[in-house]
């Protein structure tokens, strides 16, 4: 046994180190492939007799958004995910969460906030120009906050969304496979979407006049859609349809869901980069669809399965969350009403009758409520958006927005399903994505950690 463990640690080091060059290399191509050839970032100068002023409400409300969203991750959806599998995989959930948060963080830190946010073509910024923080000092200015702020800010956005695709691939994937897919899908799928639609005009999806007030697009059909191809690519658990799967703990993922809904005030009316008007239209916003979509889904499953669950409300709060999130500070409390309402009662189809006719494993339905809800939120946010229909956009002709919303859809899911097969082709080529046959009925917590939830 003593043998088998060094071998199998010297196995993962081995990926481990692997995957770092990977990091490396992939900064460097990147760079070069998309970068421009710019000068050195100037370093800002702060004369003494008249130094850089913020706002101090603005400054502290960002700061505080920037913890909600932080809420959201760890505890929120480590919880809400870990709950939904069973006992002997909690761990390996929660431990994919905490560290796929964690390494993107650092390589927003070491080149997605430049390739993200720096001039560039349509598509992406420099990859250089501002990697590694270079030329920003703590007086830097972005749009009136503290530069470092805004990027501390939008990390926890990198973040999230790239641990919300882990839970179509629970229960069966390799740890190391969870990291390589990571630092590849975040660089390829999730920068340029950033890039395209909030970058600026120069942006692909900006230029068209898309409406995605916190990330309908950058982050939820982005995640959904990467969790049902990577899904496919993983295959289905072992007894699934055959034998029934049931989360392990419901009052985990309710809690989770809890955090989630409390930390997404941070990032639905802290997307509105001040502590003003737009940011308390978010919050209402976000509370009135949040609720909504808990009726809803609870009324539908009472129709349709004779009672509602404690799961059921859960998800459909996390369902009216995702679908408000791109219209939060474009449209009124009752155009939310109704997103909420529409989102909580659709992605109840998506997680039951959609599934079964992709006849795909996604475990823990990802693409059935981030990517429905966030695709039946990005095409009302077209609708509800207008002034006419209490919105805020005065000039908003209301067929072509949707028509600008549904190009950006069709192009987000076009994008990110060809860039998330190309990654999990990759991945496989390099570590393998998943886990033998007896590891996975042992369990992942054991296999991959050493660890267990519960003592037996």
């Amino acid at each position: 046994m003593k043998t088998i463990e060094i071998r199998g640690w010297k196995t993962r080091m081995q990926a481990l180190c692997l995957m770092l060059l990977c990091a490396f290399a992939l900064l460097g191509v990147a760079g070069g492939a998309f970068a421009q050839d710019l000068p050195p970032a100037e370093v800002a100068v702060v004369e003494t007799a008249e130094a850089v002023t913020f706002d101090s409400g603005n400054v502290a409300w960002m700061l505080t958004s920037t913890l909600l969203v932080l809420l959201m991750v760890v505890p929120g959806l480590a919880l809400f995910y870990g709950g939904m599998v069973r006992a002997k995989n909690v761990l390996s959930v929660i431990m994919q969460v905490l560290v796929v948060f964690s390494v993107v963080v650092i390589l927003w830190i070491a080149y997605g906030y430049s390739a993200a946010f720096t001039e560039g073509n349509a598509f992406f910024g420099s990859f250089t120009e501002k990697a590694f923080l270079r030329g920003i000092t703590a007086e830097t200015d972005a749009d009136g906050l503290p530069e470092f702020l805004f990027i501390v800010f939008q990390s926890t956005f990198a973040g999230i969304t790239t641990a919300l695709v882990v839970g179509s691939f629970a229960e069966r994937i390799k740890f190391s496979a969870v990291l390589l897919f990571s630092i590849l899908w975040m660089t390829f799928a999730y920068l340029p979407m950033v890039h395209m639609v909030w970058s600026g005009d120069a942006g692909f999806l900006a230029h068209k006049g898309v409406i995605d007030f916190a990330g309908g697009t950058v982050v939820h059909i982005n995640a959904g859609v990467a969790g049902l191809v990577g899904a496919y690519f993983l295959g289905k658990r072992l007894g699934y349809g055959r034998e029934a799967i049931k989360p392990h703990s419901v009052p985990f993922t309710f809690i989770g869901a809890a955090l989630l809904w409390v930390g997404w005030f941070g990032f639905n009316a802290g997307s509105a980069l001040a502590a003003d008007a737009s940011a308390s239209l978010a919050m209402l916003n976000t509370m009135v669809a949040t609720s909504a979509g808990v009726v809803a889904w609870s009324i539908v499953e009472a129709f349709t399965k004779g009672r509602p669950s404690a799961l059921g409300a859960a998800s459909g709060a996390i369902a009216g969350l995702v679908g408000i999130t791109p219209a939060a500070g474009t449209v009124g409390p009752m155009g939310a009403l109704v997103i909420g309402l529409a989102a909580g009662a659709l992605c109840v189809w998506g997680v039951t009758g959609l599934k079964r006719l992709l006849r795909v494993d996604d475990s823990l339905d990802v693409f059935g409520v981030h990517g429905i809800g966030g695709i039946v939120g990005a095409l009302l946010t077209g609708v509800f958006s207008a002034q006419s229909l209490g919105g805020t956009e005065a000039d908003l002709a209301i067929g072509a927005q949707v028509w600008v919303q549904l190009v950006s859809v069709a192009f987000t899911v076009l994008w990110c399903a060809v860039v998330t097969a190309v990654v999990m082709l990759i991945v496989k080529l390099v570590v393998g994505l998943r886990v033998t046959e007896d590891e996975e009925r042992e369990g992942l917590d054991i296999v991959s950690h050493g660890e267990s939830a519960y003592e037996k």
